[in-house]
């Protein structure tokens, strides 16, 4: 080991650094402006407005609390009857109560029609819905839509529990801004101490997508209000249709609703802690699932928003554009650039993979000191500090492998429409129609 070390410490003294920054331009030029001093700069931004905007917010909670309207929580879920009592206790306790709730068994055989009807005969839950043949998650999100009231629809997973006051947080800011079309909420991994892969979830939620969706939405360009936790206006899921069929249907519900002139903007104080899979494999499946929805919404079903036209928006082109690059160019860019290096240049890597190592875990320790910053439970945050060694293995290496293959499979096999995550009866109609 200590020869590894000197041969090291021997090689970056005298390696050719124009040679070092000819292939890790990107890590200088793209990484570190785009996911550290860019997002520094916009969450400085993001708190500033809010400490300056304290007085709209409360007046903004004001006039929710002065209408009170009806809210509908819209629970659809396969199979998801051991989370139920905890999503529905934590319905319960909600610091606002005008709420109707509907749980939607989408063909479950498991104990979910048991514990629903049970559930609703209690007075738990406004009403429990069963389709007895299994359609998929936006087969039982419509079918529960017709069946409500509520003047906004908060639509969650049944395998999450949301924070007392997330929906009350979620509502204010329909009150504070114009042309609201959706609230994403914020997600905490509650499952952290199940698995390593669980734990590892739990820093990439708190790295990767709070402070992420934080940022795309200060800048307007917020594309995927999650499907475990958001909140739309009746009449806007009305105009648009509802949900399509998926997987990735919650950020096509978020596209649709952008093309048609609404905003999208993230709260980060409203929190759903959600489950999240405690197996590599499981993980794997549930991100190529979530990958293949880029190439299949962004490059096909909504390739409009490329083209200018009558309804183009340079914010939606940019939200684009910024998912894209950063998911799809560069992580096939990173395959071939690697392909390169083994093949011209293989004895730069012992130098280089070490070195690499090493700025991204620089990288990712200021993230996550940032992330320390913001976030509520810092106690809980500061015992994973242990691992952040091994993030940049889970997100260079891992994630990146991960979503690689599902952009391969998409583009030429078309496989997010024989995923078992959705029923073969819908994906079929979806593959024909174009959806």
């Amino acid at each position: 080991m200590d020869n590894f070390w000197n041969d090291l410490y021997y090689d970056f003294h005298n390696t050719n650094w124009q040679i070092m920054l000819n292939w890790g331009w990107y890590i200088f030029l793209i990484d570190i402006p785009r996911f550290l001093i860019l997002e520094i700069a916009v969450l400085i931004a993001h708190f500033r407005n809010r400490y300056f905007n304290k007085e709209k917010w409360w007046d903004a909670r004001t006039k929710l609390w002065n209408e009170q309207p009806l809210v509908t929580v819209l629970v659809p879920g396969h199979n998801e009857g051991k989370h139920l009592h905890k999503m529905v206790v934590s319905i319960q306790k909600q610091t606002y109560s005008k709420i109707e709730i509907i749980v939607v068994d989408d063909g479950s055989t498991d104990h979910t029609p048991i514990l629903g009807r049970s559930f609703e005969k209690q007075g738990f839950i406004t009403k429990f819905l069963r389709n007895d043949i299994r359609g998929g998650k936006a087969s039982a999100a419509n079918f529960g839509l017709t069946y409500s009231k509520g003047k906004y629809i908060v639509h969650i997973d049944a395998d999450s529990s949301l924070a007392s006051d997330a929906i009350e947080k979620s509502l204010i800011p329909y009150y504070m801004y114009k042309n609201i079309g959706g609230v994403g909420g914020n997600l905490m991994v509650r499952n952290d101490i199940d698995s390593l892969t669980s734990t590892m979830q739990y820093l990439e939620y708190q790295q990767s997508i709070s402070i992420s969706r934080i940022v795309l939405s200060q800048l307007g360009i917020y594309k995927i209000i999650s499907g475990a936790f958001g909140v739309f206006p009746r009449t806007v899921l009305e105009r648009v249709g509802g949900w399509d069929v998926g997987p990735g249907l919650d950020g096509d519900l978020t596209v649709k609703i952008r093309k048609i002139g609404y905003t999208i903007k993230f709260e980060d104080q409203a929190v759903c802690n959600t489950h999240v899979p405690v197996e590599w494999g499981k993980l794997a499946k549930q991100r190529l699932r979530w990958s293949r929805s880029l190439i299949r919404f962004r490059l096909r079903k909504h390739r409009d928003i490329w083209i200018p036209n009558k309804n183009f928006r340079f914010s939606n082109f940019f939200s684009f554009f910024e998912n894209v690059f950063f998911g799809l160019v560069l992580d096939i860019t990173w395959l071939f650039y690697m392909l390169r290096i083994i093949i011209d240049y293989p004895e730069f890597l012992i130098f280089w993979l070490p070195v690499k190592y090493l700025l991204y875990l620089l990288l990712y320790s200021m993230q996550f000191l940032t992330c320390l910053l913001i976030v509520k439970d810092k106690k809980k945050f500061m015992s994973k500090i242990i691992y952040v060694p091994l993030y940049p293995f889970y997100m260079g290496y891992f994630m990146r492998i991960v979503r690689t293959i599902a952009y391969f499979d998409e583009l030429f096999f078309y496989d997010s429409y024989k995923d078992p995550w959705n029923p073969q009866k819908t994906s079929k109609k979806a593959d024909e129609f174009g959806a």
